[in-house]
Order: C-alpha cells, then sequence, then structure tokens
C-alpha cells in the first residue's frame, strides 16, 4: 500500500514539475508569439465552423448568416493584425474565401427545393471547404514564420 502511495505520489510531482516547466516557457514569450497563438486557434474555429456548416448545410439563409458571423469574427482577427501586414493580408485572403462562400451559398436549393429533387454541387462544396482550408493554413503558415 505505501508503495502505491509513494508512486503515486511521485507521478503526481512530476505531473506538476512538466506542468510547471511548459507554462513557465509561456511567460517568455513575446506578445506577438501569444496573439499569433490567439489568432491560429480562432482562424482554425473559424475554419472548421464554416467547413461543417458547409457540408451540412440544409438551409442557404441559415448558413449565409453563419458565414457572416465568422467573418464577422475574422474581421475582429484583422484589426488586432494591424501592426503586421503580412498576417493582415493572409486574415484578409481568408475573409474574402468565407464571402464568396456565403455568395455561394445564396445559390442553394431550399429545403423545399431539396424534397422536391434538387441536389447541392458537391463539387462546389468541395471547392468551397478546399478554399476556406486552404485560406487557414495560410494564416498559419504567415504566423508560423514570425
Amino acid at each position: 500500500m505505501q508503495r502505491i502511495i509513494t508512486s503515486t505520489a511521485l507521478v503526481f510531482a512530476g505531473a506538476l514539475l512538466l506542468s510547471g516547466c511548459a507554462t513557465s516557457g509561456g511567460t517568455e514569450a513575446s506578445a506577438s508569439a501569444d496573439s499569433c497563438e490567439v489568432v491560429r486557434v480562432e482562424v482554425r474555429d473559424v475554419s472548421n465552423g464554416a467547413q461543417n456548416a458547409i457540408l451540412t448545410a440544409s438551409d442557404p439563409a441559415e448558413l449565409q448568416a453563419y458565414l457572416e458571423q465568422l467573418s464577422e469574427r475574422v474581421d475582429a482577427l484583422d484589426e488586432q493584425a494591424a501592426d503586421d501586414s503580412a498576417l493582415a493580408d493572409a486574415l484578409d485572403a481568408f475573409d474574402e474565401k468565407l464571402d464568396a462562400a456565403s455568395d455561394w451559398a445564396e445559390t442553394l436549393p431550399t429545403a423545399a427545393e431539396i424534397e422536391a429533387g434538387a441536389e447541392i454541387d458537391a463539387d462546389a462544396q468541395a471547392a468551397q471547404t478546399a478554399d476556406i482550408q486552404a485560406a487557414a493554413v495560410k494564416v498559419t503558415e504567415v504566423c508560423t514564420a514570425e
């Protein structure tokens, strides 16, 4: 029993030590690296949300509204990145892909039209998600290069 308690204590102490090392490096990181991490995480979330919404689209108006909300989130990031022209350009390109997807969403058949036999163009749908993914990757690359 004593061995189990000692082993458990050593495991927890090691975990605390490692987590302390992992967080202590973060305080020495530059503000630019921190803001870039925020941008990368937000862009990943926006990209994933947009792609999922496009792939599961059932109501063009709802999709369009959602993509516009995501575009607003990217606009807010763009304002934070105003000091970094490369990052701002990458965010602008990402936002343009979201806007293009929103324009594409206008062309989708409604739920009633789908019930009547209309189909969503799978190739166009895939192209929208691929464009958004590529633009998100570009933002990540720009942040990583700093």
